[in-house]
């Protein structure tokens, strides 16, 4: 190839280059131009804030307990000799459930009745005395005063001697305490003495629940008590059993609960499914009135150091951020305050607004 060729061939390459680079900038300036495009608004999903009310109900565990539970102890001490019951024994009016050792009660019954052949012996001493003394009074052999005295002998001697009458019967009503009987027919629940453990009176052994009318003890807390009354109707379901029943507000304890806080309500079920057992769980729901205000989705929820709020669309079609009062939740809704019937709530993709951005709604789309 000789130079006249050689230089033709570098002209064509220079040019082609140039052509190249012309094309490669006309290219990057046109997607330059795509970039400096105005972006569109960001797509909202929005709600608007309508008023609403519905009935509001209160939900609270509850367990079955009996109406009447009786603390039984013994009335006078001793060792315990047999124990007739376990926990859950039912039991009947007037069957034994503890027995404790009566030689030590004996003891106290015998020494009872010789004080009172004691203070008989005396009575009858001083009345013999008095008797004597008062026909020499009435011969005139002796002084009114000396009567007198034998008067008041015999006076002291027959206190005496009904003084030890009532010791001896008590020691012997003693004698029937050292058997510890059931007052009415129900269920032992718990068992706080074992055979041979030493009791003394008014000690308490077992707890006796009664089975003839059974209730649902429940927890308020102090926020809900307000709105707890006596007499009023309650909804309960029993989950082992699947059924409902009625009840009505029997009690309400007057203080709370010092750990908890809570305050305890007795509800007496009007009509007591088959198979309610004491001990079995339960669900109570009480009516507490109207709630009135506005359901959002949860979601519709933005929280600013503590404080709730929720993104508003304004007429410019910018979003703003208003403040709102929670008044109760789920996991799904929650109901506000603070908000007019005229506002357009955003309810999704909240955190990824900022303060007067403009959106476009659905509807709007």
């Amino acid at each position: 190839m000789n130079k006249t060729c050689l230089g033709r061939l570098r002209e064509k390459q220079r040019t082609a280059a140039l052509v190249g680079a012309l094309l490669f900038g006309s290219a990057f300036l046109s997607g330059c131009g795509d970039v400096t495009q105005k972006e569109k608004p960001l797509l909202v999903k929005t709600q608007q804030a309508v008023s609403s009310t519905e009935a509001r109900t209160g939900a609270y565990s509850g367990t079955v307990r009996g109406r009447y539970e009786t603390n039984v102890a013994f009335q006078v001490s001793g060792r315990i000799l047999s124990r007739n019951v376990n926990v859950g024994s039912r039991v009947n009016a007037g069957d034994v459930l503890m027995v404790i050792d009566a030689r030590d009660v004996q003891q106290q019954a015998n020494a009872g009745d010789a004080q009172v052949s004691s203070a008989r012996a005396q009575l009858s001493l001083a009345q013999a005395n008095l008797a004597r003394y008062t026909e020499l009074y009435q011969a005139e052999a002796v002084s009114a005063s000396v009567l007198d005295q034998y008067q008041t002998n015999y006076d002291a001697a027959f206190a005496a001697y009904q003084q030890a009458l009532s010791q001896a019967a008590q020691a012997h009503n003693s004698l029937g305490y050292t058997n510890l009987t059931a007052g009415a027919a129900g269920v032992v629940s718990f068992i706080s003495a074992e055979e041979g453990q030493v009791v003394s009176a008014g000690q308490t052994v077992l707890t006796l629940v009664q089975t003839g009318e059974l209730e649902v003890e429940i927890s308020v807390p102090e926020s809900q008590i307000d709105s707890v009354r006596v007499g009023q109707e309650a909804q309960i379901s029993f989950w082992a059993l699947k059924q409902t029943a009625s009840g009505i507000v029997r009690e309400i304890a007057p203080m709370a609960d010092n750990a908890s806080r809570t305050y305890t309500v007795r509800v007496t079920v009007t009509n007591p499914p088959a198979g309610m057992e004491l001990g079995m769980t339960s669900e109570v729901r009480l009516p507490q009135g109207e709630a009135a205000g506005i359901l959002l989705p949860l979601t519709a929820i933005y929280q600013t150091e503590g404080t709730p709020e929720v993104w508003v669309v304004t007429e410019n079609s910018t979003v703003e951020l208003k403040p709102v009062t929670v008044e109760t939740f789920d996991e799904n809704r929650v109901r506000v305050h603070g908000l007019s019937p005229s506002d357009v709530v955003v309810t999704a993709g909240v955190h990824k607004l900022r303060e007067g951005q403009e959106v476009r709604t659905e509807a709007a789309s």
